[in-house]
């Protein structure tokens, strides 16, 4: 006989479903807010603002002395943070807590190249060619504005795209910016994520320490062992994890990078095939009568796990982290520049801000816009749907707000020279405000423009 037994609210079960004033005024907006595709890129907007605020109020002196703040780390007879490596809390977000930043950009980039909008060739191909003219003229640009001495060091700067700010600011249009639109997007912005990695362990790397780099590799071999033997005790990878950044970080090649490497050989692929998941529910009907509550709870537990990659599900639990703490944490620890005492002035005439602003605004539109219009009339690529002139336009400016990894490289080319650093940071906050503005307006118009002709 069927139990006829009404189920309980499931909501309520939980604290965000229940009537207190706190669930109703606190949790449930702060989890809507979170759900909005454009919430990372609006948190960040606003750590942006508070760190130039609280760098030009008068309590910017406690703005300095809070991200000066020395650190060391000491491991037996190891000593990090001493004479070898003066380590402050900026530099704590910038080469540790930026590490889990670029992991989750590394298991982006995995779950691209094997199950998502990059493993195709031909649906790669053209997000590939833009995002090569969104790297390549920005350069150009900047180096005509600086082409030899120590300020020429910062060409990489206007080469890169901030995802979270470009995908947020598109999204400000909601529905009206087509799926094959955001994934263009998000493509191009994900080859030059690869491009600006390649780009900082390439040419932003001090000298290397020969026995700290084979301690690197053979920490990084252990772990393809552990891989291969298929052993998934997540401990142990966090262990050799750490040492692995460890040891890139005592190397010379920026700590950074071992989040890359490790996102990149995460596993990407289910664990289990769907024909062996047909086979573990065959199991559980074969049982009938005889099944136990536990033996369907466990199977269900297993199948859940075993249907999503390694990287799918590490990805889940540290994307927030990422979007919503350490960008956020990172902006404000790196964006606030005191304007005042003529700053803005010498800025304005500095070739340095110069080429960075418009290597961003000028540089990635011609060069994302122009190589899209030659890979479009190749045969080798496709064209997304939705896209016209203006809506391409409008894609290729977005893609000059370069916000984070922006910063990021500014502070390796000019990691001795504060001023020029000063004026890098200026350009990429203006840059970035008028990147999103042009491309807010042109992607408005293309796609009222693309609807009028549907």
């Amino acid at each position: 006989m069927a139990d006829n037994t009404p189920l309980p609210d499931l909501p309520k079960w939980t604290w965000l479903g229940g009537d207190s004033g706190l669930a109703q005024r606190v949790g449930k907006p702060v989890r809507n807010f979170l759900n909005i595709e454009a919430a990372g890129g609006i948190l960040l907007l606003i750590a942006t603002a508070f760190a130039l605020i609280w760098a030009n109020s008068p309590w910017s002196g406690s703005y300095d002395d809070l991200w000066n703040t020395d650190f060391e780390l000491i491991i037996g007879s190891y000593h990090m943070g001493g004479s070898g490596h003066h380590l402050t809390l900026s530099k704590l977000v910038n080469d540790a807590l930026m590490v889990i930043f670029f992991f989750v950009v590394g298991l982006e980039i995995k779950r691209e190249l094997v199950s998502g909008h990059l493993k195709d060739p031909k649906a790669a191909a053209l997000p590939a060619i833009a995002a090569i003219g969104g790297m390549v003229f920005p350069a150009l640009i900047f180096f005509a504005f600086n082409p030899s001495g120590d300020p020429a060091s910062g060409w990489g700067i206007p080469m890169a795209t901030d995802i979270a700010f470009a995908v947020g600011v598109v999204s400000l249009l909601g529905d009206r910016v087509g799926r094959p639109l955001k994934v263009f997007l998000l493509s191009l912005a994900i080859v030059d994520d690869i491009g600006a990695i390649l780009v900082i362990a390439i040419f932003y790397t001090s000298s290397l320490s020969i026995s700290w780099s084979i301690a690197a590799i053979s920490i990084l071999a252990a772990i393809l062992i552990l891989k291969f033997l298929k052993i998934w005790y997540i401990p142990i990878y966090i262990l050799l994890g750490f040492a692995f950044w460890l040891a890139t970080f005592e190397s010379g090649i920026h700590a950074t990078i071992a989040g890359v490497l490790l996102g990149l050989i995460t596993p990407a692929k289910p664990q289990q095939s769907k024909e062996e998941g047909m086979r573990a529910l065959e199991w559980l009907r074969e049982k009938g009568e005889n099944i136990y509550p536990v033996d369907v709870r466990i199977t269900a537990m297993e199948l859940n796990e075993s249907s999503s990659s390694v990287a799918e599900r590490i990805g889940t639990v540290l994307h927030p982290i990422s979007s919503f703490i350490i960008i956020p944490i990172f902006a404000l620890a790196n964006a606030g520049v005191d304007l005042g005492a003529g700053v803005l002035g010498d800025a304005a005439g500095s070739a340095i801000t110069w080429g960075v602003a418009l290597g961003l605004v000028i540089g990635k539109t011609l060069g994302i816009f122009l190589m899209t219009w030659i890979g479009i009339r190749m045969p080798f690529t496709t064209r997304p749907k939705e896209l016209n002139n203006m809506s391409l336009l409008g894609l290729s400016a977005a893609a000059g707000i370069g916000f984070t990894v922006a910063l990021f490289i500014t502070n390796l080319a000019y990691k001795d020279n504060l001023l020029f650093a000063d004026e890098s940071k200026i350009g990429i906050l203006f840059a970035s405000l008028a990147a999103g503005i042009i491309g807010i307006t042109f992607l408005n118009y293309g796609t009222k423009k693309s609807r009028n002709v549907e």
